[in-house]
C-alpha cells in the first residue's frame, strides 16, 4: 500500500519548508552578491563548484540512493564507512593531480587560483558526506531535521560570502564562503540525526567488499550515469568558459542559479518524498505507476508557472534585480526556460529507475544526453546559437526519458528481496 496522501503532503511539507530557506537565502544575497563581484568572479567560482560538484558524485558511488532501499541499521553503517573510504581516498587524490598539472604548466588549471585548486579535494569531501548524510535523514523520515541543516548550511554559505567579499577577498571570497557553509551544514546534520559513524581504515574490510558486491548496481550503472549526468549539466558552463571567456561562463552561471531554484528548491522536495513513497507501493504492489502519476501531474502544475515568467520576462527581471550588467544572462534564461520546465518535471521522477532496478537503462539515456551535449557545444556557433541547440535537443531527450520511466513504474519486477530493495535484472 502507498503512503497516504496526508502523509505525502505533510512530509513534502516539511522537506519544501527546508529547501525554500535553503534555497531562499542565496537568492536574496544574490543582487547583493552581484553587486560585490564582477561576472568574471562568479565563472571562476562556478567552474571550482562544478568541479566538485562532478567528483562528489564518484566519492560516494551513489551509495547515498542506496541509502533509502537498503535501511537496515549496521548495513547503513557499512554504507557510511565505504563513502568515507572512497571520499577520503577520492579527496586527497584530486588534490595531489591538480597541484600536479598546475606545477606542470597544464593550460586546463591554469586559469585557477591555487587556492581554488588546494580546496577542492576538501569541498568534495565536505559535499559527499553532506549528500550520503542527507539521504540517511530521509531513510528514517526526519526530514524536519534535514531542512534545518539545509537552511543553516545555506545561511552560513550567503552570510560568509557576503562577509568576505566586505572584506576585500573578492573571488576568493566566494570559495570560501562556500566551504564554511558546507562544514556548518555537515556539522549541524550530524549532531541532529545521529547517523552511524565511518570507520576509515587503509584498506577495505571484508563487511565493506560484501557490500560493495551486493549494491554493485548503483556504481556499475548509476554512478556513470549519474556521472554523465553531472558532466553533462556543467559541461555548458566549462565550454562556454573555454570558448566564450570567463566573463559570458559567469552570465549562464547565474543563468544556471536562477533556473536550477525551482528544481532544487520545490522539485528536490517532492523527490525526497517520493523516494520512500515508490518504494512502499512498489514493495507492496510490484509497480509504482500511481505515485508516478500522481506526483507527475504535481510537477507539471508546480512547474508551469515560474516557466512562463522566465519566458517573457527574464531579461527585464535579471537587469532590475540584479544590476544591468547581469541583463544579459536574462536572455540566456528565456532561451534556455522550456527546458527548465522539463527538467523540474523529470529529474523527481527519475528515482524510478533505481525502485525498479533498470539503472543499465538510464545510463544509456545519459550516453546519448552526453553525446549530444558534446556535439552542440563543440560546434562554431555563437552562444546563443548553441544555447539555442542545446535546449532543443535536451528537451527532446526529456521527453524520450519521461516516456521510460513511466514504463518502468508500470511494468516493474514484482517480487522484493528481503533487502527492502527492488530485485530483478539490473
Amino acid at each position: 500500500m502507498s503512503m497516504p496522501r496526508s502523509d505525502f503532503w505533510k512530509n513534502f511539507s516539511t522537506v519544501l519548508a527546508g529547501a525554500t530557506g535553503a534555497q531562499a537565502l542565496p537568492l536574496l544575497v544574490a543582487p547583493l552578491l552581484t553587486r560585490m563581484c564582477t561576472p568574471s568572479d562568479m565563472g571562476a567560482f562556478s567552474v571550482w563548484l562544478g568541479v566538485i560538484a562532478v567528483a562528489s558524485i564518484v566519492a560516494t558511488l551513489r551509495f547515498e540512493a542506496a541509502m533509502v532501499l537498503d535501511h537496515e541499521k549496521r548495513q547503513q553503517r557499512v554504507c557510511f564507512s565505504v563513502v568515507a573510504y572512497f571520499a577520503t581516498l577520492l579527496a586527497l587524490t584530486l588534490t595531489a593531480c591538480v597541484v600536479a598539472a598546475r606545477v606542470a604548466g597544464l593550460s586546463a588549471v591554469g586559469t585557477m587560483s591555487w587556492f581554488a585548486l588546494l580546496t577542492i579535494g576538501a569541498g568534495t569531501w565536505l559535499t559527499a558526506f553532506t549528500q550520503t548524510t542527507l539521504a540517511y535523514a530521509a531513510s528514517h523520515n526526519l526530514f524536519d531535521k534535514a531542512a534545518k541543516a539545509k537552511v543553516l548550511a545555506a545561511g552560513t554559505t550567503a552570510i560568509s560570502q557576503l562577509a568576505l567579499l566586505y572584506s576585500g577577498l573578492h573571488g576568493a571570497a566566494l570559495l570560501a564562503g562556500q566551504l564554511i557553509g558546507l562544514g556548518a551544514g555537515l556539522w549541524a546534520a550530524r549532531l541532529m540525526v545521529s547517523p552511524p559513524p565511518a570507520r576509515i581504515k587503509l584498506t577495505l574490510d571484508d563487511e565493506q567488499r560484501s557490500y560493495l558486491a551486493k549494491h554493485q548496481a548503483f556504481w556499475r550503472f548509476s554512478l556513470p550515469s549519474s556521472l554523465l549526468n553531472t558532466v553533462v549539466g556543467q559541461l555548458p558552463l566549462f565550454m562556454i568558459g573555454i570558448h566564450h571567456g570567463v566573463q559570458a561562463a559567469g552570465l549562464f552561471a547565474l543563468t544556471q542559479r536562477v533556473l536550477n531554484a525551482p528544481i532544487a528548491l520545490i522539485a528536490t522536495s517532492v523527490l525526497e518524498v517520493f523516494k520512500r513513497q515508490a518504494v512502499h507501493e512498489f514493495e507492496s504492489a510490484g509497480h509504482c505507476r500511481d505515485v508516478y502519476r500522481a506526483t507527475f501531474k504535481v510537477l507539471v502544475l508546480l512547474a508551469l508557472g515560474p516557466s512562463l515568467v522566465l519566458l517573457l520576462f527574464s531579461p527585464e527581471l535579471f537587469g532590475w534585480v540584479f544590476g544591468p550588467t547581469w541583463r544579459p544572462a536574462g536572455e540566456l534564461a528565456r532561451i534556455l526556460a522550456p527546458l527548465c520546465f522539463l527538467n523540474f518535471v523529470a529529474s523527481p521522477l527519475s528515482y524510478v529507475f533505481y525502485v525498479t532496478g533498470k539503472q543499465k537503462m538510464e545510463l544509456l539515456w545519459q550516453v546519448a544526453l552526453f553525446v549530444m551535449t558534446i556535439s552542440v557545444f563543440v560546434a562554431p556557433l555563437s552562444l546563443h546559437e548553441c544555447l539555442l541547440g542545446y535546449a532543443a535537443g535536451r528537451s527532446a531527450l526529456y521527453m524520450v526519458y519521461l516516456a521510460m520511466s513511466y514504463r518502468c513504474a508500470q511494468n516493474g519486477p514484482a517480487s522484493v528481496s528481503s533487502a527492502g530493495r527492488p530485485a530483478g535484472p539490473r
